[in-house]
């Protein structure tokens, strides 16, 4: 069953990216930003694998770490933030302020079951990074059955 709801969240998120996008298009044509981007689009990801482990780096700048949460269940990785972000530019004639907020969740299928106990993750310059060690993978023990 937990299959079945990450497709379904993929495909949900899949159609409001081409919804999204193709609103921006049109609107955009006419000189005129429909969302506001900054908190509908998904971070980058970059999911590497080596013998015993998964390395996933995401880019997620402006946000503190203690807003981001990182959750791992056999081969399902979510990751949450909230983002606050206040930019104030002070000139000599005038001052310019810029807010960010918003909600952000991504749920990822790993290729693999990982050791949830052992994840460790770190957030640095606006990239986390985790790395989940996989599971050794069950050994198929067979046996010889003689034939009467």
């Amino acid at each position: 069953m937990p299959g079945l709801i990450v497709w379904k969240n993929q495909e949900i998120d899949r159609l409001r990216r081409d919804m999204d996008r193709l609103l921006a298009r049109f609107w955009d044509d006419f000189g005129v930003p429909f969302f506001p981007r900054a908190t509908r689009e998904t971070f980058a990801l970059e999911l590497s694998e080596t013998e015993d482990t998964l390395v996933l780096r995401a880019e997620i700048p402006g946000i503190n770490p203690d807003d981001l949460e990182v959750s791992v269940t056999d081969d399902i990785l979510t990751i949450k933030g909230d983002l606050r972000q206040d930019l104030v530019t002070e000139e000599e004639d005038y001052e310019r302020r810029e807010r960010r907020y918003g909600f952000f969740s991504r749920t990822i299928q790993l290729p693999c079951k990982v050791l949830m106990d052992d994840a460790k993750a770190t957030y640095k310059d606006g990239v986390l990074s985790i790395v989940l060690p996989k599971c050794k993978p069950e050994s198929r023990r067979g046996i010889k059955i003689k034939v009467t």
